[in-house]
């Protein structure tokens, strides 16, 4: 199986622009076809920007939603799926999702934030409650998480468990906590023998400064790519006979010891 050329749109739009923030999605997913990839994941919230308060309830849409249209239409046009973070609403609730739409343009996967972080997004957001969603592309099984969710060793865990191969996690990482970016995620990609796309906003955002340093961490706790600070269009490769090696090699989910955890849930 040859690797999935993966691009990561590291950028933080155009924040309460929805339509700019599409234009920007439409110019990366073609970038991202012409130098071959299958896969571009953007960042937390990307359809609409994070920090713009009760605009997220404004703009929040429907997993099926005109927007969710307007990208299962450019992937269809450029054969590239495409991960994007955005404002679900269902009902009377809003949801902090990140939707996987295929190359084909039809909706395979979405997920709703698990772990809410911080003041800002326990107002705004309800939090979701299925920590393992998972999808398929050509032959690698892609898992989603956002941000904060990675933080927690349990969520990524549950992926390894579920047998995700490539995880999907849109982010908006910001100072000064850096070295979640920096350390924790390759070392997540390590201990549960997967790969990591971890996808960041960037600069300032009313409040917050998002760092950027957006990477590709691969199951031997390499950095097979790294963003810089700024607005970037990153690629990385996928390859699943490292995957299987690395899987091989490393015992970790097979030297579990499950009677011995009771005491964490």
């Amino acid at each position: 199986m040859p690797p999935l050329r993966t691009a990561l749109l590291q950028s933080s739009g155009h924040p309460g622009d929805t339509a700019a923030n599409l234009a920007v999605l439409g110019e990366a997913v073609a970038a991202a076809a012409a130098a071959g990839a299958r896969l571009l994941v953007t960042s937390e919230l990307f359809l609409t920007g994070y920090a713009i308060g009760d605009g997220v309830h404004r703009l929040a849409e429907a997993a099926d939603g005109p927007s969710a249209r307007a990208v299962a239409a450019l992937a269809a046009e450029h054969g590239v799926a495409v991960v994007y973070g955005y404002p679900e609403r269902d009902g009377d609730a809003v949801y902090n999702a990140a939707q996987v739409i295929g190359p084909d343009g039809g909706r395979i996967a979405n997920y709703r934030k698990t772990h809410l972080f911080g003041e800002f997004e326990r107002t705004w957001f309800t939090p979701g409650d299925s920590p393992v969603v998972q999808a398929e592309l050509d032959g690698v099984r892609l898992g989603v998480m956002i941000c904060y969710d990675v933080e927690f060793p349990e969520n990524v865990r549950a992926h390894a468990l579920a047998g995700t191969d490539l995880l999907l996690v849109p982010t908006a990482q910001m100072h000064p906590f850096q070295f979640v970016a920096e350390s924790l995620v390759p070392v997540r990609a390590f201990e549960n023998q997967l790969y990591i796309a971890y996808v960041n906003r960037t600069g300032p955002e009313e409040e917050f400064e998002f760092v950027g340093l957006s990477c590709l961490a691969s199951p031997d706790g390499a950095t097979r790519a790294r963003a810089g600070r700024g607005e970037e269009l990153l690629f990385g490769e996928v390859d699943p006979r490292l995957l299987g090696d690395s899987r091989e090699r490393n015992p970790y989910l097979h030297d579990r010891r499950p009677g011995l955890y009771t005491a964490l849930t």
